[in-house]
């Protein structure tokens, strides 16, 4: 099958399963474990930061940062497609007992403008009104298409947050890939932040593992939610070992991506009723509308399936996404199977 669904099925190469097998290892509850300590030493160095913790997932590093933000009773301000809000099951209500106010971004990209968050924030509400004590931002944004923020932009909206007392928390799970698309460093998207959350388990091809970072009185407290969440592993440091090569070696590499999802959204602007805007493809992600062609979501995502290709459809749109053990033809085999699809059916063009 050509896995298009997500770059989280991407599979650990053999240099990461034998580092995995040869892993020292200790407790890592007892901070005992050497593999994961370098692992997070390598983290904070790479976006400058005292400190870094390991988490099982990304999911799990966001609402770690989100609780340590934040008080119950309080609300963060987040883009309307954003992952913490869309899809990590309403954990910042659950765990953090935060509400969530979705803003809209102006230009249609899914990164907010200052201009979008300033006349959202409640600063020093009512009683009777739950006061904003964070902003969450996403780069890159999964469900904008993989659209991609500046480190100007990251900048702007820090220094006006700061000012207002605000934390910014970013959800970096595919930061590498804006970083590879921007052609500058992480840590310039990340500089102005007050924490980070980035996957290593995506793009960048480790079997599992996300990474949390910022100022040491930050991760410890980090350390103390992730026990807390079921998050302390023990002899974590085999997954390290395949995040220790993800780190170092994934990022150069991602281009490769980015080029084959380029290839695949000119290939889709190409086909009839095929809704789709090319120049905002720019990272590993590519979503399409199928509004016109006839056919559902579900239905061309149950026949590609049957041609060998899986994707995930929503609503009137597709997603596939690019990542190392996608090829360039299999790209060339996904379109075909999609043209294929596409024509046969009856709908007028």
């Amino acid at each position: 099958m050509i896995d298009l669904r997500s770059d989280t099925v991407t599979r650990p190469s053999d240099k990461m399963r034998a580092a995995m097998a040869a892993a020292e290892v200790g407790d890592d509850v007892f901070g005992e474990d050497p593999t994961i300590n370098r692992l997070e030493a390598l983290a904070a160095a790479r976006f400058d930061r005292e400190a870094a913790i390991w988490v099982p997932s990304g999911s799990m590093g966001n609402t770690i940062a989100v609780k340590l933000h934040t008080e119950p009773g309080s609300e963060l301000i987040i883009e309307e497609r954003g992952h913490i809000l869309n899809f990590e099951l309403g954990a910042a209500a659950v765990v953090s007992g935060v509400t969530t106010r979705a803003v809209k971004s102006s230009d249609g990209t899914g990164h907010l403008s200052w201009d979008d968050i300033a006349p959202a924030i409640r600063k020093n509400p009512p009683y009777y009104q739950a006061a904003t004590r964070l902003i969450c931002i996403e780069n890159s944004h999964n469900f904008a298409g993989g659209s991609v923020m500046t480190p100007e932009h990251t900048r702007e909206l820090c220094e006006n947050a700061h000012r207002e007392g605000l934390p910014v928390h970013l959800d970096g799970a595919r930061i590498f890939n804006a970083a590879t698309a921007l052609g500058c460093d992480v840590r310039e998207l990340a500089a102005d932040c007050d924490s980070v959350m980035f996957c290593l388990s995506k793009g960048l091809g480790a079997p599992a593992g996300s990474m949390l970072v910022g100022s040491a009185e930050f991760i410890e407290g980090a350390r103390s939610w992730r026990k807390r969440l079921g998050g302390g592993m023990r002899q974590v440091g085999i997954l390290a070992a395949a995040g220790i090569i993800a780190l170092e070696e994934g990022p150069q590499r991602l281009a490769v991506d980015h080029r084959n999802a380029k290839n695949l959204a000119q290939a889709l602007a190409a086909m009839p009723n095929v809704g789709i805007d090319v120049e905002r493809v720019v990272t590993n992600i590519v979503i399409f509308d199928v509004s016109r062609t006839g056919m559902t979501a579900a239905e061309i995502v149950a026949n590609l399936k049957e041609k060998g290709v899986l994707a995930i459809g929503f609503g009137t749109q597709i997603r596939m996404v690019t990542h190392l053990n996608v090829s360039e033809t299999d790209i060339d085999e996904a379109i075909a199977a999609l043209g294929e699809i596409l024509d046969s059916t009856d709908f007028p063009l």
